[in-house]
């Protein structure tokens, strides 16, 4: 089920998601799609517009990767993000595999 769901994110979203199935992989096994969604808002931001928002921003996979370790509030909303229980280097992949998802 896992690889169908993968293999139709793959064709879904083109040439950009040819290193995405790791990132989608992560996700799924982070349990970060109970929250996010990439291209609607769940209880937090779409992958998409997390993408646009920081679309250019310098160290922007860095200062996402910390955001996705420690959590935090306010920036989307009055709706925390839990920290997550990654690895500074699964947090590096997942902000690379969101951050793919611009527009």
């Amino acid at each position: 089920m896992t690889r169908l769901l993968l293999s139709l994110l793959l064709l879904a979203t083109g040439p950009a998601a040819l290193a995405a199935p790791a990132g989608a992989e992560l996700a799924t096994r982070k349990n970060c799609l109970a929250c996010h969604a990439v291209d609607r808002k769940l209880v937090g931001p779409s992958y998409q517009d997390v993408a646009a928002r920081y679309a250019g921003q310098k160290d922007v996979v860095s200062r996402l990767a910390e955001k996705i370790q420690k959590g935090g509030a306010g920036a989307w909303g009055p709706v925390p993000m839990p920290a997550n229980p990654v690895t500074p280097e699964e947090a590096k992949a997942l902000a690379t595999w969101v951050l793919s998802h611009k527009k």
